[in-house]
């Protein structure tokens, strides 16, 4: 390895952070309650969701999840929906940010189920 590679690879560590499942349920609660979550933390909820929602395709793409049909339509329904931007109306926001909780619960579940991800707590 050359020293850019080393340093984009040491880069790369210091940033990792670990997937925390206990967050990811917490998050999806947050969003899948019967009462939406405050306006104020819209944007907040929807990059966390969207962060998990990155981890939890990186684990699937690593450990070979996609070869179940179902772990694979997860996939692509998460990757399009951490694309897409976060609507401006509220009810259009809240309605993302449960599309978004719905598929980062059931990819989390398909990926347990297919005992890539060990359960959260």
């Amino acid at each position: 390895m050359d020293s850019t590679a080393l340093h984009d690879l040491l880069e790369r560590v210091r940033g990792w952070q670990p997937f925390d499942g206990g967050a990811l349920l917490d998050d999806v609660a947050a969003v899948l309650d019967d009462v939406p979550p405050p306006e104020g933390d819209t944007a907040q909820l929807a990059e966390r969701l969207r962060g998990h929602l990155a981890r939890l395709v990186t684990i699937a793409v690593a450990s070979e999840a996609q070869q179940d049909t179902a772990a694979a339509q997860l996939v692509l329904r998460a990757r399009t929906l951490h694309a897409g931007p976060l609507p401006c109306g509220r009810q259009e926001a809240v309605a993302h940010l449960r599309r978004l909780g719905w598929t980062a619960n059931e990819l989390h579940d398909r990926l347990t189920a297919i005992r890539c991800l060990k359960e959260a707590a």
